[in-house]
């Protein structure tokens, strides 16, 4: 059974040979082809080079056609990314300086277009056509209430959203809103599979309930409506969401939730009802430090939570440069091998 085959059982609501298993190696393309940062994120050609060459290395199910968060900062403006050595490209320059850039902060008709997204593009042709049809080729977008911190500042986007003016801000959250419907509709005009929409700052590691019900989900209701949900996965960008599911799931009819490693898989399963599918997360963070006991122990209890009646994915989240390369095998021999499904298994009846 190949990937696409695996999460397609999932999406019809069977169970595959295994729970697929989708690894987050972007930065480590770069040490895959021996050059730095800066010059592999330079061509589109490799990072499709590096995607497929780990993937076929170490037998996950997915693969990324994209390059680094900060990359939407660049479709809209930004001219300086910091390349560091041991972790993610990020945005050098400030877009967003006083309230009269916000005025003038223009989003392309066809986000397309940009010289940004031109070896993006490149990068999700050449795994569509080497993989396409085997194995899922994913996208990322950045939610609108998530962009402006990349554009002007996490504190001042904060005092923006919380003391205006209102008006400004708004017009702020409807430029980003119009980006991230057009950056979505890009990449599936490039051809991904699914698209992780990514939505740090709405999690509930920042905002109450209430919080978010006011000031984020007319934004996320916005983005989801004028795009629809083929191929959506509302992904937690490092935050918690066990919480806010129900009403994103009631407001959106999004059908995949990728977890926080701090969310609670089994009430994630439980208020999606089988009606989404949920993806439980490896503090991969921690496989820097853990011994192999420990990998093999965490992996385990992630699957026991979540395998039982489909509907799951095991996941990573950052995946950080230090992890050693023989302990990204053992999480993923884990996963496969805790993932397994009996060749006679099947769905309880509802």
């Amino acid at each position: 059974m190949n990937s696409m085959e695996r999460i397609g059982l999932l999406m019809e609501g069977k169970l595959p040979d295994r729970v697929p298993v989708i690894c987050n190696l972007l930065e480590q393309g770069a040490a895959e082809l021996g050059m730095s940062l800066e010059e592999y994120y330079s061509r589109g050609e490799h990072v499709a080079e590096a995607q497929l060459r780990m993937q076929r290395k170490y037998g996950y199910d997915n693969l990324w056609g994209f390059f680094y968060v900060a990359r939407d900062a660049e479709m809209l403006g930004c001219r300086k990314i910091i390349f560091a050595k041991d972790g993610p490209p990020n945005v050098g320059a400030m877009t967003i300086r006083s309230p009269a850039d916000i005025e003038a902060l223009t989003v392309p008709e066809d986000v397309g277009a940009t010289e940004p997204f031109q070896e993006l593009r490149n990068c999700i042709r050449i795994l569509k056509a080497e993989q396409g049809g085997r194995c899922p080729v994913l996208g990322s977008v950045v939610a609108s209430f998530s962009l402006p911190p990349m554009l002007m500042g996490m504190d001042k986007w904060l005092q923006l959203l919380l003391t205006g003016p209102r008006s400004l801000c708004r017009e702020l959250l409807e430029k980003c809103s119009d980006f991230c419907i057009r950056h979505i509709r890009a990449l599936r005009q490039a051809g991904v599979d699914m698209i992780a929409y990514s939505n740090p700052v709405a999690s509930a590691t920042f905002l109450t309930l209430p919080q978010f019900r006011e000031l984020a989900l007319p934004w996320i209701r916005r983005e989801f409506e004028a795009v629809g949900t083929e191929g959506m996965v509302y992904f937690n960008g490092g935050g918690v969401i066990t919480s806010q599911i129900g009403l994103i799931r009631e407001q959106t009819g999004v059908g995949a939730f990728y977890l926080n490693p701090l969310d609670d898989i089994v009430e994630a399963k439980r208020i999606v009802d089988g009606k989404a599918l949920v993806a439980g997360v490896i503090n991969d963070i921690k496989l820097i430090s853990w011994d192999n006991a420990a990998i093999e122990k965490d992996v385990a209890r992630i699957m026991a939570a979540g395998a039982p009646g489909g509907g799951f994915l095991f996941g990573t989240l950052v995946m950080p440069l230090q992890i050693p390369e023989e302990k990204i095998k053992v999480m993923l021999e884990a996963a496969f091998r805790h993932g397994r499904y009996p060749n006679n298994a099947t769905l309880p009846a509802r």
